[in-house]
């Protein structure tokens, strides 16, 4: 007599989980920089495209961007944030403060929260670097920032989903780990 019961061999395979590309019944929101305007105003055009309807929240600038991006994820209203603005070296050190301090923030929103928040700020060393990434050569990052934003939404929607699958399966099979 075996005490093995038979594994089932999709069990055995690792199952990948990736994101959808699809914004269905899911709510986004843009925090956008002043800063930079006439390059900032792109990124948003941009992400706006790929989220249609959205509302658009208006910082100064982007060191501004972390502190808004998490009285908007903390209301509990949006599945995703996107975080736009546009930073370019300056001849101080101003440039290395500010984008630091939006990178670092923005991380931190999206931890403490637990809603997905994309860091959609362009730094750029010159005006032209910033122009080519705001829609003109190297596409426009706040449409890639939008996408990533549906992305993960999606993903944090299977996760979730999965997580309460698990729980019915303990439930059903509390002796089974």
């Amino acid at each position: 007599m075996s005490l093995f019961l038979p594994v089932p061999e999709d069990i055995l395979k690792p199952k990948v989980h990736r994101g959808k590309l699809n914004a269905k019944g899911f709510r986004f929101a843009i925090v956008a920089s002043r800063w930079n305007d006439f390059l900032t105003s792109k990124l948003v055009d941009g992400a706006v495209e790929g989220l249609e309807g959205l509302g658009v929240f208006m910082v100064p600038g982007a060191f501004e961007l972390p502190a808004a991006a998490k009285k908007v994820a903390e209301g509990g209203s949006f599945d995703a944030v996107v975080a736009l603005g546009v930073v370019i070296r300056g001849e101080t050190p101003h440039f290395d403060y500010v984008a630091g301090e939006a990178a670092k923030g923005v991380g931190q929103v999206s931890m403490q929260t637990g809603v997905p928040v994309m860091f959609g700020v362009v730094t750029a060393n010159t005006l032209e670097q910033a122009i080519n990434r705001c829609g003109v050569k190297a596409g426009n990052k706040g449409y890639e920032a939008a996408m990533s934003a549906v992305e993960m939404a999606n993903l944090y929607r299977e996760i979730g989903s999965r997580g309460e699958e698990q729980e019915l399966e303990k439930k059903a099979f509390p002796h089974v780990v």
